[in-house]
C-alpha cells in the first residue's frame, strides 16, 4: 500500500494537465468576448439609456460615429479636399460603414476639414481599414486622423490586445524572478508557476463560457485583472504551503506525511484568505454598473481556481518530488529551522520588548499618509484621457478642438413630447450649447441634436449636459430626457460614485464576519479591519501626492478607491489572516505573547515574500497603457507593500501583544 501512495498525487498531476491543455487556450480568446463600450455597462434606469433606448425608434441601426478630421497649417488646400472627398466615397465600401456619410465639412478658419463616417457593430475593424484608407496618397503637409467614438473603441481594442501577451509574460517573468530569488531552486518556482498557469487555464475556460453565453459582462479591464490575481493568489498560497511544507520536512522523515501535515495546517487560512476575497469581490454585485458588477464573479473565479490549484496540484507534485523539489538546498530531517535566527526574529523580539511604542509610531505614520487623502482627484476624466501614449483618436479630438465646436460629431440627443418641441428647443438654450435643431419625430416624439461647445468626452461638457438636463427637467408636460456619448460618461460617473457609497460598508462587514468565524473573536477581527482600513486610507493619501505631483494625472475615474478598497481589504486582509491564524494556533499551547512572537517569527519571510509577488504581479498592470490600470497598479501594489510590511508586520503583533490575550474576547482563549 505505501508503494501505492503516488498514484493519487500521479492521477491529481494528470487531470490538471489536462485541465492545462484544454483550458489554457482560451485565455486568448478572452478578447473576442469582452465589451469596452461604455454605454453597454450602464443600468437599464440610466437616462442614457433610456435616450439610447428611445433613440432606436428613429433609427433601425444604431451608428456609432467615426469623425475624420484633417489639418493642415497655414489652411487647406482645394487638393485636400478632393482628397477627403474622394477617400469618404471609397470608405462607402467598408464593411460595417453606415451610408450615407456627412458630407466634407470645412472650420471657419479653414485650416480643417470635417467628415462623419458612422459605423455599425463592433466598429473595431472598420475603423482600422478606413485608417489605412485614410493614409493612402495623402497629401504631403496634410495631417488625417479618425477619432469620435468609434475611434475611441477601436484604440481601447487595441490597447487592451496585449493583455494575452504582453501582461501574462511580464507578471510571468516578475513571478519567476523573486521565486528563485526565494527559493534558490530551479525546480520550485516552475512547479509553482505551473500552478498558476493550470488556474489560469480553468479560470479563462470558466470565463470565456459565462461570457459567451451572456452570463456575465467582460471588459479589458476585467480580463487584465483577472490575469493578475490568479497569478497573484496562486503564488500567494503557493508560498505558505511551499514554506509549511519545508517546515515538516526537517519534522518529519516521510515526505507524504510532511505534505499531509503541511496541507492540514496551511489549508485552514488559504481557504479563509480565498473565501474571503471571494465575498470580497463579489459585493461588487451590488454595483449599479454591469462593467463592475461582471468583475466580481470574473475575480471570483479566478481565486476560486487558483485555491483549487494550490490544494490539489501543488500537494500532489510536492508529495512527488519531496526533497527534490528544494534542490539544492534539500531541508534534511532533523535539520535546524533557520527561521527563529533570522531577521525576523530580531523583528518579533523588538516588537515584544516594546509593543505600545510600535504600534503608536507606525499607527500616526500611517495617520501621516491618510491626511492626503483630500487631494486625491476622483471625479472623472475625459474619455481621450484614459490613454497613456499617443492615439489617433486623442490626436483627432484635440485637432476638432481647435476649429470645431467640440460636440460636432457626438450631439447631445434630447427626446422629448413632439408637441412641447418649440418649449425644449428653448430649454437647450443653456450656455455652452452651440446650436440645437429638430433631426426628426415618430411616434409622438421627437429627437433633437444638441451640439456642445466643448469636447463630448471633456469635463466641461459634462457638466454642460447636467446643466441641459436641469433645463429641459423643468418644462412640465415635455418629459424631455437627455442622453448621447457625454450623457453616458455623466450617468457612468454618478453610479460609480453611488457604488462606492454601498459597496464599502458591505465589503467591511463581510470581511469582519469572515473573520470573526476564523479567529473566534470579536475583538481581533475588529481591529484587523481597523489596521487594514487606516492602511487603505494611507495608500489613498499617497496615491494622490504620486499622481497630482510626480506623475501629472488629469484625475481618476470614480471606480478607482472603490476598486482599490476592494482589492486592498480583501487581499489586504489575507496577510493578516495568515498571521493570526497562526498566532491562535500558537497561543493555545505558547500563550498569546510568546505565540505572536513564535508566529511572527515563521510567518515573516513568507508573508513578505507572498506580498511582494502580489505587488509586483499587480505593478504588471501598468504595462497596459490605460491611466485606470495604472492608477489600480500603483495603489494596490503600494498598498499590498505597505500592508505586509508595516501593518502585518509591525501594527498588528505589536497591538496584539500590547493588548494580550483579551485580543481573542469572547472566546475560551481570552480567559
Amino acid at each position: 500500500m505505501r508503494r501505492l501512495r503516488w498514484l493519487v498525487p500521479a492521477l491529481i498531476m494528470i487531470g490538471w494537465l489536462a485541465i492545462g491543455g484544454f483550458g489554457g487556450p482560451f485565455a486568448g480568446k478572452l478578447s473576442d468576448v469582452s465589451e469596452n463600450d461604455n454605454s453597454a455597462f450602464l443600468p437599464a434606469s440610466a437616462e442614457a439609456t433610456e435616450v439610447q433606448r428611445l433613440q432606436e425608434r428613429f433609427t433601425q441601426n444604431e451608428a456609432v460615429p467615426t469623425i475624420v478630421v484633417a489639418e493642415r497649417e497655414g489652411g487647406v488646400t482645394p487638393a485636400d479636399r478632393a482628397y477627403l472627398e474622394g477617400r469618404a466615397g471609397e470608405a462607402a465600401s467598408i464593411e460595417g460603414v453606415q451610408q450615407p456619410l456627412s458630407p466634407v465639412i470645412p472650420s471657419r478658419d479653414g485650416q480643417a476639414l470635417q467628415l462623419v463616417v458612422p459605423m455599425t457593430g463592433e466598429p473595431n475593424e472598420a475603423v482600422e481599414q478606413l485608417r489605412g484608407l485614410l493614409d493612402r496618397d495623402r497629401p504631403e503637409g496634410l495631417d488625417v486622423y479618425a477619432a469620435g467614438p468609434a475611434g475611441q473603441i477601436a484604440d481601447l481594442s487595441e490597447a487592451f490586445g496585449g493583455i494575452d501577451g504582453m501582461l501574462l509574460l511580464v507578471a510571468g517573468s516578475v513571478v519567476a524572478l523573486i521565486l528563485i530569488i526565494v527559493y534558490r531552486s530551479p525546480l520550485l518556482p516552475f512547479l509553482v508557476l505551473l500552478s498558476g498557469i493550470f488556474a489560469l487555464g480553468l479560470a479563462s475556460l470558466t470565463v470565456y463560457l459565462l461570457a459567451d453565453s451572456g452570463a456575465l459582462a467582460l471588459n479589458g479591464q476585467s480580463q487584465g485583472i483577472l490575469f493578475i490575481l490568479v497569478f497573484g493568489a496562486a503564488t500567494d498560497y503557493a508560498l505558505l504551503l511551499v514554506s509549511r511544507f519545508r517546515e515538516e520536512l526537517r519534522d518529519t522523515e516521510d515526505r507524504y506525511a510532511a505534505i499531509r501535515k503541511a496541507l492540514r495546517g496551511t489549508i485552514e487560512p488559504i481557504a479563509a484568505s480565498a473565501g474571503t476575497v471571494i465575498l470580497g469581490v463579489l459585493c461588487l454585485l451590488f454595483s449599479d454598473l454591469n462593467s463592475n458588477r461582471g468583475l466580481g464573479p470574473v475575480a471570483a473565479i479566478g481565486i476560486g481556481a487558483s485555491l483549487l490549484a494550490s490544494v490539489t496540484f501543488l500537494p500532489a507534485v510536492l508529495a512527488i518530488f519531496g526533497r527534490a523539489a528544494f534542490w539544492p538546498f534539500r531541508p534534511m530531517h532533523g535539520s535546524p529551522h533557520p527561521e527563529a535566527k533570522g531577521v525576523w526574529g530580531r523583528i518579533a523580539g523588538f516588537v515584544d520588548r516594546r509593543p505600545r511604542a510600535v504600534w503608536v509610531v507606525t499607527a500616526l505614520v500611517l495617520l501621516a499618509g491618510a491626511a492626503f487623502v483630500p487631494q486625491l482627484k476622483a471625479d472623472g476624466t475625459s474619455q481621450t484621457d484614459v490613454f497613456l501614449t499617443d492615439v489617433d483618436s486623442v490626436a483627432g479630438q484635440e485637432v476638432l478642438s481647435r476649429h470645431f465646436p467640440g460636440g460636432v460629431g457626438s450631439p447631445a440627443i434630447v427626446i422629448a413630447d413632439a408637441q412641447r418641441t418649440d418649449a425644449v428647443l428653448e430649454a437647450t438654450r443653456v450656455d455652452g450649447v452651440s446650436s440645437a435643431e429638430a433631426a426628426g419625430t415618430r411616434d409622438g416624439l421627437v429627437l433633437i441634436e444638441a451640439v456642445l461647445d466643448a469636447p463630448a468626452d471633456s469635463e466641461r461638457a459634462v457638466g454642460i449636459v447636467q446643466d441641459l438636463r436641469d433645463s429641459v427637467h423643468a418644462l412640465e408636460g415635455a418629459d424631455a430626457k437627455v442622453g448621447g456619448r457625454t450623457a453616458v460618461q455623466l450617468d457612468t460617473q454618478e453610479t460609480s460614485k453611488r457604488d462606492r457609497m454601498v459597496i464599502i460598508p458591505i465589503v467591511l462587514v463581510v470581511v469582519f464576519a469572515v473573520l470573526a468565524l476564523l479567529l473566534r473573536s470579536l475583538l481581533a477581527p475588529l481591529l484587523l479591519v481597523a489596521t487594514v482600513v487606516l492602511s487603505f486610507a494611507a495608500t489613498m493619501g499617497v496615491s494622490a501626492l504620486v499622481f497630482n505631483h510626480v506623475l501629472g494625472f488629469p484625475g481618476a475615474d470614480p471606480a478607482v478607491p472603490l476598486f482599490g478598497f476592494v482589492f486592498l481589504v480583501a487581499l489586504g486582509i489575507d496577510y493578516n489572516i495568515f498571521l493570526m491564524t497562526r498566532v491562535r494556533e500558537e497561543a493555545r499551547t505558547r500563550g498569546t505573547r510568546e505565540g505572536t512572537r513564535h508566529g511572527l517569527t515563521v510567518t515573516g519571510g513568507v508573508i513578505t515574500s507572498a506580498g511582494v509577488v502580489l505587488a509586483a504581479t499587480f505593478a504588471a498592470l501598468a504595462v497596459l497603457p490605460i491611466l485606470f490600470l495604472a492608477q489600480i497598479a500603483f495603489i494596490v501594489a503600494f498598498g499590498v507593500l505597505l500592508d505586509t510590511l508595516i501593518v502585518r508586520s509591525l501594527l498588528v503583533p505589536a497591538l496584539t501583544v500590547d493588548i494580550g490575550r483579551k485580543v481573542w474576547w469572547p472566546s475560551a482563549l481570552s480567559r
